[in-house]
């Protein structure tokens, strides 16, 4: 068997859509740290992790250390078996193509659920955002007590639907509009729900402990196998042109 035997297209196939954040993060106590005061990363536990993920069957390779900052760009289909994964201390994330949708599948909503059952304790954020025709986002934040929200579809368009109880998680963190306001982000829940940007209250929601785009903070880049049902997924939505 091939390290990528479920892939029906070669790897120099250009991809008709792009991604520009696929990422899943994981806060375990204390909720407080700030991603400056995180130790490095741990590859062995970093690879575990992504290892433990629905969409990947197994890690193919360790291509070594890459700063936050610096996302990886999907052009060609062996693009698509590349993931950044991280594990700093209590918090882990993972930035994996597979977990781009169109509507359909909800990936994000489904990882972050068996994520609950292994790590009950933990925030649990996730934030994607893929353009394959059209923008389409699935935003989750989900607390240790079950307060949660999820915000999917198509931003300024429809279908966009949000399910849970995001004010309720606002209180919980103590969010605020004035808070939002001076992130410079526009949220109103008494607006329609496609016209809020979700992934910004879902980054206010990790707050300091947020380890995207920062060119001090170093991830093991990765080279993946990912599952059947997930390549199958990331064929029909970024070779779809």
């Amino acid at each position: 068997m091939s390290d990528t035997d479920f892939w029906t297209l070669p790897p120099d196939r250009i991809t008709h859509g792009s991604g520009s954040r696929y990422e899943l993060t994981v806060l375990q106590p204390p909720f407080s740290v700030d991603a400056a005061d995180l130790p490095p990363n741990d590859p062995v536990r970093a690879g575990e992790f992504a290892r433990c993920l629905d969409t990947i069957d197994d890690v193919i390779e360790d291509l070594g250390p890459r700063k936050q900052s610096d996302t990886i760009t999907v052009a060609t289909r062996a693009d698509l078996d590349l993931v950044q994964a991280g594990a700093w201390g209590n918090l882990l994330s993972i930035s994996d193509p597979a977990f781009a949708d169109d509507g359909n599948d909800m990936p994000i909503l489904a990882e972050a659920t068996r994520l609950r059952e292994r790590f009950p304790d933990a925030r649990i954020v996730g934030r994607v955002e893929v353009h394959c025709g059209a923008e389409h986002t699935e935003d989750l934040v989900w607390l240790p007590d079950g307060t949660m929200f999820h915000a999917c579809g198509w931003p300024g368009d429809e279908p966009f639907v949000v399910t849970g109880d995001p004010q309720a998680v606002m209180s919980a963190l103590g969010i605020t509009t004035e808070v939002l306001e001076d992130l410079d982000v526009y949220f109103d829940l008494d607006d329609e729900p496609n016209q809020n940007d979700w992934g910004a209250l879902a980054t206010a929601c990790l707050a300091g402990a947020d380890p995207w785009g920062r060119a001090d903070l170093d991830a093991s880049s990765l080279r993946v196998r990912h599952s059947e049902h997930a390549t199958s997924h990331m064929e029909a939505l970024y070779f779809s042109g």
